[in-house]
């Protein structure tokens, strides 16, 4: 942990001394603690580890949720510390005295409450750990009181970062799917963002099996580049090239994807789905065969199985659908002497931004001018509220960003419904 997102009050004015005291972890002072909770959120997303934020009591915690649910949507880990009124006063009706359900109902892994300094090493480090390995929110309520009393002597907490697990499905499914792949003609590949990580096994993939590969939005910056079978994405902002290679495919692979737009998907083609979240499965649209296990570790293990095809002609058609999409959207984004449009806008971006840049969307038109016009390179990387839809994310996103990279290019694409 090195820093702590948040905006200070009495309440947390126990934590803000011992901080000031240790000076091993940074306060990042916002203007308000929804800012905290996505810059939180950003930094988790790009660092892979723990990020933490807090709230003072009442409505300062309350008004971490909003960000914490795009933290949840996002699985990323993030602690939130959500101070409470003082022990004694608890269930009085005291000033400023909340309800925590609102972050248990929907949001949060697990909520855990501190009645006393003794508890906090071990709870704190469960809450931790869950943050980590659910890749959720977790939320630990400190009343003010607590926070100002001394630690236990001798007090200290062993951290173990457990690593993530990898799952691959058992070897007799994976033969099932080779066969099935085996007696399909039209194979479409359809990515999310569980794919990170994953890409020259699933271009590896697509060129064995002569399948092209539309993304969604949260897979771009994991699939689009370097990849000859790329046609672009679906969806309510995405080519008319993805939409049609999906609707013309005869069987369609959906790896490490939640795309919830079911009128987007063919009703005529079989439908498999690879994911490492058991719940994810079938919740968009039907499924005709399912397998849980990581992206990349399957891909490895399926690739020897699977028969190389010959055929093309279903993969060059949704390429040349692609380019003919392209340069519509091309067109699109030209210079003009009257107005800067925000097509070109975008292009020019993406022209001028570093090889390594991190690029940030606000929900709405900027999010449309990112996922059409910014290219990827393996290297950048592209935030947003693509999950939750939350306005005015961007900016917070892009401080959390800066923090965690110093050295590389934030970009914050602000506009649309921000307030």
């Amino acid at each position: 942990m090195k820093r702590i997102w948040g905006v200070t009050g009495d309440s947390l004015n126990g934590l803000s001394d011992s901080l000031n005291r240790m000076g091993t972890i940074e306060w990042m002072s916002t203007r308000h603690e929804e800012v905290a909770a996505f810059a939180a959120g950003a930094e988790a997303q790009l660092s892979g580890e723990l990020a933490v934020c807090a709230g003072s009591c009442g409505p300062g915690n309350l008004h971490l949720i909003n960000g914490l649910f795009d933290c949840h949507r996002n699985h990323v880990p993030v602690l939130a510390i959500a101070a409470h009124i003082p022990s004694s006063e608890i269930g009085s009706g005291y000033f400023q005295e909340p309800t925590h359900k609102s972050y248990s109902a929907n949001v949060v892994t697990i909520a855990s409450w501190f009645s006393s300094p003794e508890q906090i090493p071990q709870v704190l480090a469960i809450a931790m750990r869950k943050a980590v390995l659910n890749r959720g929110v977790s939320v630990v309520v400190l009343p003010g009181d607590v926070a100002l009393k001394p630690a236990p002597e001798g007090a200290t907490t062993h951290w173990y970062h457990a690593p993530q697990p990898v799952v691959t499905p058992e070897e007799e499914e994976l033969r099932k799917l080779a066969q099935l792949l085996r007696y399909s003609s039209n194979i479409a590949l359809m990515c999310g963002s569980g794919c990170a990580g994953a890409h020259k096994e699933l271009v590896e993939f697509a060129g064995k099996i002569k399948a092209p590969i539309v993304h969604a939005l949260r897979g771009k910056e994991h699939v689009e580049y370097d990849n000859p079978y790329d046609v672009g994405m679906t969806g309510l902002i995405g080519f008319s090239s993805g939409f049609h290679t999906m609707m013309n495919a005869d069987t369609l692979v959906l790896l490490g994807t939640q795309f919830p737009y079911r009128a987007f998907y063919p009703t005529d083609a079989k439908i498999i789905q690879i994911d490492i979240n058991p719940a994810s499965i079938g919740a968009h649209s039907k499924v005709d065969m399912a397998l849980v296990g990581d992206i990349k570790s399957t891909l490895r293990a399926l690739l020897p199985l699977v028969e190389e095809k010959a055929d093309r002609k279903f993969l060059d058609k949704a390429l040349e659908d692609y380019r003919d999409a392209r340069k519509g959207l091309d067109d699109l984004a030209k210079p003009s002497e009257k107005a800067i449009h925000p097509q070109y806008l975008a292009q020019q971006i993406s022209h001028f931004a570093a090889d390594d840049a991190i690029f940030t969307c606000d929900v709405g038109t900027p999010t449309v001018w990112a996922a059409r016009y910014l290219k990827m390179n393996g290297k950048r990387r592209l935030l947003g509220s693509f999950n939750h839809g939350s306005m005015a994310n961007a900016m917070p996103q892009a401080l959390g960003a800066q923090a965690t990279e110093p050295e590389r290019q934030v970009v914050a694409m602000c506009g649309g419904w921000r307030f």
